[in-house]
């Protein structure tokens, strides 16, 4: 009798346990997600942002800003915003607020024109960096200090077009952001007009305090040559007031290089309290 009652009495104890509720799932948040409806570009743009994990606890704190282009949910918002975190823990990088914009035309938004009829043809919409440059000085940037605790610090990082992009705003308006972060940038496109007139940009530059961090993974050697000529150009008189490194990946290609060029950048960029780097 003992065996068959001490069943009985183990299922009507785990009965009530077993006609509960299954417990809620809690959400594991890693940012915000906004809309800002923009004049220059003539659209809505979705904003993603990740916030230091005391930014709440803390409101004396204030915190530089990383715009991440190519910054939705399904881009690389959610990577770049963990290695965010991971500075966060590790004290390795400064704890930064992560602005994502969410691409919607990226071969607009990220390229200048171009002369090569082939480009032309495969990039139709090509050709709007400079409006959504105008969008991200004119509309985002003062938005984002009215809203948020910023230290007045910024950078500005992408790969591939986004890298483009971050280069040609490096050299057209460098003082813009104060850092600028590139992972193999398209500086292929259009004959490598932008490589080919580093020097020029350069030699224009405004004599103000800035960090610049390139690499580039094995990338072939039509990618590399833009590169090369950037580099180049900065060895070759480097202007006053600039940090830059380049710093090449040749172990990583263009699908893998983003993440580790990224951890490795903001070391360099933002350098946090921690010395056993």
């Amino acid at each position: 009798m003992f065996r068959p009652l001490a069943l009985a009495l183990g299922l009507l104890i785990a009965a009530p346990a077993l006609a509960e509720e299954p417990a809620a799932v809690r959400p594991i948040v890693i940012g915000e997600s906004l809309t800002l409806s923009s004049t220059v570009l003539g659209q809505v743009r979705h904003i993603n942002v990740h916030l230091p994990a005391g930014y709440e606890a803390h409101p004396e704190r204030r915190y530089p800003v990383l715009y991440l282009m190519d910054g939705g949910e399904q881009e690389d918002f959610p990577h770049i915003a963990g290695l965010a975190q991971l500075g966060e823990l590790s004290w390795t990088w400064r704890e930064m607020i992560v602005v994502g914009i969410e691409g919607i035309d990226r071969r607009h938004d990220l390229t200048p024109p171009t002369t090569d009829p082939k480009e032309k043809a495969d990039f139709p919409t090509h050709g709007g960096s400079a409006a959504y440059r105008r969008f991200l000085a004119e509309e985002l940037k003062p938005w984002v200090a009215a809203r948020y605790r910023t230290s007045g610090e910024d950078a500005i990082i992408g790969e591939s077009l986004a890298g483009l992009f971050v280069v040609e705003t490096f050299l057209k308006q460098p003082a813009l952001f104060d850092a600028y972060i590139a992972a193999s940038p398209s500086l292929w496109w259009s004959d490598q007009a932008l490589a080919r007139g580093a020097a020029a940009d350069l030699a224009r530059w405004p004599a103000e305090d800035r960090k610049l961090y390139l690499t580039i993974g094995d990338e072939g050697s039509t990618m590399q040559a833009g590169v090369d000529k950037v580099v180049a150009a900065l060895k070759a008189a480097p202007p006053a007031g600039l940090a830059w490194t380049y710093d090449p990946m040749p172990q990583e290609h263009h699908s893998t290089i983003y993440h580790p060029a990224a951890l490795k950048a903001f070391r360099v960029v933002w350098p946090g309290p921690r010395k056993d780097q």
